[in-house]
């Protein structure tokens, strides 16, 4: 596979760039072969593929020889029924994946037995794979089309280099706006949620205009509202956009719509508010240039009765009539709308138009505010959790995409915690971190202090937005709060930085106290799961799917594995295992073989070492609490070694009160290790010199009855492993782009670096303590699930000894040295350790209720957390 001379072929990374691409022309072969000029030194591996299947009479052929190819786009869309079927299916999701093999690019179609592939990550972008067997689908409506079908596949690693210049074989493929090779849809849908508008059919270009008002007669909402019922043309309405909600998309495989949208717009005149929907083709074309805040014209729309279970949201305004009886409908067919934007200049006063307002609230406020209370926050970001998956109710390909984030305003010493939520604002949601200024509206609050830790958080509701950049000139700036906002981040100088942090694992909410308060929020059909179902459960998640189980058993070993021993380094190879054996290394050049028709092999289960993340509860990183066993606690803040000084050529900050900044928030240092480099991983202190595997007493616990059982077990689970995406990281500005793109989402097209990029488990960790293995046997003694625990250390103002119990350690997810701060003595880590041990082993043959977090981090890498523990009440 070079591309040096005398090579027939080239291979997906090494076409030799100065070979220039012949005139292409079509051919009558399947899917318009493009022959290529005499005398070339390359040729195409995909041209080959082409011509084999075209003289096959079966249309499906095991390729003669299979050269590996790199992936370059995967993307999804609903696949609608086909004339045969005769009883509608649940949306079926397809997938195009364009390969290119260094001479030419191919869109193809991966069969939908291999869809899992993609579900599980583990067929992506930037990787190479091998197609061992394909076939050919004819399109009968064009002339010499037809698509090439992907049936078995080699799911190989990821390369350095992909070409992205190559050409298309097929001319058709480089259309604009793309279309999907299947199928009656016009678009392509976002690869992992159906909220986030993607692909170039949405447009975003639409500007106010002038508009002459001459002959244009205007009716009042409130006038609207009477006389609706008894009309079937109407005046024409002025109005102002008070909310926006997110996408929503309803296609259906026996639907025929091309482009299945709704979203609904909340407008106001001076004599009330009302409810718009936007439909279908209307929301591609209008839905990014709709702003909150802009002035609309709306004729030839149509009146309808409004939904009956659908909650508008309230007006900011208490005295804007809110008007529920009725819908404004935009369709582009069904009348044919006219929207225009009208230019704030033009607005005459005596429109009377609403303006925009906000309900902003401060942390220190936050804490008086009622449940399911609306507002509206500024502040700056402190942590930015990685993105996230959960399963919408009753569809198993539907998911919501969301993040942990917390923000700090200067009021408090807590920050706001917000599960955030996409709201179909991608190049928002996809681009946030540490140390940026973030304003979100309409988020509502969520509380509970009937539970230890008390439960205070803000999430997103339909109508929520959030702003990043481009603050100045946005109404909200004007507003009393955020100028004081504004007051506070200019006082902090530039040395108070560093202290954020991005990424990992984040367990929130938190876990009641005891199991009968846990049981009341339990919606699952069963609230306990058999520790024989575990492995099912896993195996059915999808990728950066998250899903909290209850399991029974018994704690019967324990071992702690300090911080660099804790494979943050460890490879996606490494997790490619077997589910009776313990963790081992594999070779790195592991392939994942999969066909059409086939169930997944065993050992391509995404099973094997898990991976326990960082502390649960991170991370309030601006607070100084103190933590006292049996009192009613929040969170703990977790140490945060200061971040390593910008290297040379890092970005100046702009003294704009709404660009970037330095972190407001200042903490004390951490007792661990400090390194210079803004890569180099942290050491424990309880590394072994020696490098050898032996280890002392403190660092491990086995009862009698697992040496009893272990060698007796009908399976045994081992998910104690820690990847690096699920540890959080000290955020480096510099190399802000970079982390962002570790924790977020795989992207659906690739995106070659602009240099080579650093290694994620190059950068610091944001932890200190290393982590426990924990096994637990189930109830009858023959399986056994090996998880991680990672407890926080809280150095700040303890006032308490050492912990006593593990009950105590999990209840508020921190440990407590034994020598206070101001000791001056450091804290020791293997003291530490053995107290967790200690109090382990003192649950000896107890049986408990165990509280796993589980999450599938893609390509074979689960993660299971033991986040809680009850005694049977």
């Amino acid at each position: 596979m070079s591309g040096e001379s005398g090579q027939t072929e080239a291979g997906p990374s090494h076409a030799d760039p100065s070979w220039q691409h012949p005139e292409r022309h079509q051919a009558a072969v399947p899917g318009g072969v493009i022959r290529r000029a005499s005398g070339q030194r390359h040729k195409s591996w995909i041209q080959q593929v082409i011509e084999q299947i075209a003289g096959s009479p079966k249309q499906c052929v095991t390729v003669a020889e299979v050269m590996p190819v790199s992936v370059l786009a995967v993307q999804r869309y609903l696949l609608q029924d086909e004339p045969r079927d005769t009883v509608p299916k649940p949306p079926l999701y397809c997938y195009d994946v364009t390969i290119s093999d260094g001479v030419y690019q191919e869109k193809c179609y991966l069969d939908p037995s291999l869809n899992f592939l993609v579900n599980q990550n583990i067929l992506k972008v930037g990787i190479e794979i091998r197609i061992s067997k394909v076939s050919f689908l004819y399109n009968e409506k064009r002339l010499g089309q037809g698509i090439l079908c992907i049936d078995k596949v080699h799911c190989g690693e990821s390369l350095d280099f992909v070409p992205v210049e190559t050409p298309f074989r097929n001319r058709a493929h480089e259309e604009k706006p793309e279309r999907p090779l299947r199928g009656g849809r016009s678009h392509y849908l976002a690869l992992w949620n159906n909220e986030d508008p993607y692909g170039d059919i949405w447009k975003s270009n639409k500007q106010p205009e002038e508009f002459n008002f001459r002959n244009i007669k205007i009716v009042s909402l409130s006038h609207l509202e009477m006389t609706w019922n008894s009309k079937k043309n109407f005046p024409a309405l002025l109005v102002r956009i008070l909310h926006k909600s997110k996408l929503r998309y309803y296609g259906k495989p026996h639907k025929k719509t091309i482009e299945p949208y709704q979203t609904y717009l909340e407008v106001a005149d001076n004599s009330g508010m009302v409810s718009v929907i936007i439909w279908n083709d209307l929301c591609p074309e209008w839905y990014k240039s709709l702003r909150v805040g802009l002035i609309l014209l709306l004729q030839n729309f149509s009146v309808k009765k409004s939904h009956p279970y659908r909650r508008q949201p309230d007006p900011v305004d208490p005295h804007i009539k809110l008007i529920s009886t009725m819908e404004i409908c935009l369709n582009l067919r069904d009348p044919p709308n006219n929207i225009v934007i009208i230019p704030e200049k033009q607005v005459k006063p005596d429109w009377k138009l609403p303006k925009l307002t906000n309900r902003f609230v401060t942390r220190s406020e936050l804490e008086d505010m009622p449940e399911k209370a609306i507002c509206d926050v500024i502040g700056v970001l402190s942590f930015v959790g990685r993105v996230q998956r959960s399963k919408k109710k009753d569809q198993y390909e539907d998911f919501w995409s969301y993040r942990w984030i917390h923000i700090a305003d200067g009021t408090s010493e807590e920050p706001f915690i917000v599960h955030l939520f996409s709201t179909s604002q991608p190049e928002v949601f996809e681009n946030i971190c540490p140390l940026t200024y973030f304003v979100c509206t309409q988020l509502k609050v969520v509380r509970n202090y009937n539970q230890i830790p008390n439960l205070l958080y803000l999430t997103t509701t339909n109508e929520s937005r959030m702003f990043i950049t481009g603050h100045r000139g946005q109404p909200y700036t004007y507003d009393t709060k955020v100028k004081s906002f504004i007051q506070w981040i200019k006082t902090k100088p530039d040395s108070e930085v560093n202290n954020t942090v991005i990424g990992g694992y984040y367990p929130y909410p938190p876990v009641p106290e005891t199991f009968s308060k846990y049981s009341r929020f339990i919606k699952a059909k069963s609230l306990l799961t058999a520790i024989s179902e575990v492995r099912k459960v896993i195996e059915d998640l999808q990728y950066r799917e998250q899903k909290r189980i209850a399991v029974q058993g018994i704690i019967t070993a324990i071992k702690y594995i300090p911080h660099n021993h804790s494979s943050e380094s460890a490879s996606a190879s490494e997790t490619f295992r077997s589910d009776s054996q313990p963790s081992t290394s594999h070779s790195a050049n592991r392939v994942h073989h999969h066909e059409r028709g086939s169930k997944r092999p065993p050992d391509d289960r995404p099973v094997g070492s898990s991976y326990f993340q960082f502390a649960p509860f991170i991370l309030n990183l601006c607070a100084k609490r103190k933590i006292v066993q049996d009192e009613c606690a929040n969170p703990v803040p977790m140490p945060q070694p200061h971040s390593p000084a910008q290297t040379k050529g890092s970005k100046q900050h702009s003294p704009s009160p709404f660009h970037r900044s330095p972190s407001p928030f200042h903490r004390s240092p951490s007792p661990f290790h400090r390194s210079p480099s803004p890569f180099h991983r942290q050491e424990s202190s309880s590394a072994s010199s020696t490098g050898k595997s032996r280890r002392s007493a403190y660092d491990r616990w086995e009862s009698q009855l697992w040496k009893d059982s272990k060698f007796s077990l009908r399976d045994h689970l081992h998910y104690s492993h820690v990847y690096p995406e699920s540890i959080p990281r000290k955020f480096v500005l510099e190399y802000g782009k970079f982390l962002a793109k570790q924790y977020n989402t795989q992207p659906s097209k690739y995106i070659p670096p602009e240099e080579k990029p650093p290694k994620l488990d190059e950068f610091q960790s944001a932890r200190s303590l290393g982590h426990f293995e924990v096994t637990i046997l189930g109830l009858n003694h023959e399986i056994a699930i090996d998880v991680a625990f990672l407890p926080m250390y809280s150095p700040e103002d303890v006032q308490t000894s050492q912990i006593d119990t593990l009950f105590t350690c999990m209840n508020y997810s921190c440990v407590h040295p034994s020598e206070a701060p101001g000791s001056g003595k450091l804290p020791d880590p293997k003291q530490i350790a053995g107290d967790i041990i200690k109090a382990a082993a003192e649950l000896d043959r107890v049986h408990i209720i165990c509280i796993l977090d589980i999450c599938n981090l893609g390509d074979n890498k689960v993660e299971v957390c033991l986040q809680k523990i009850y005694t049977p009440e």
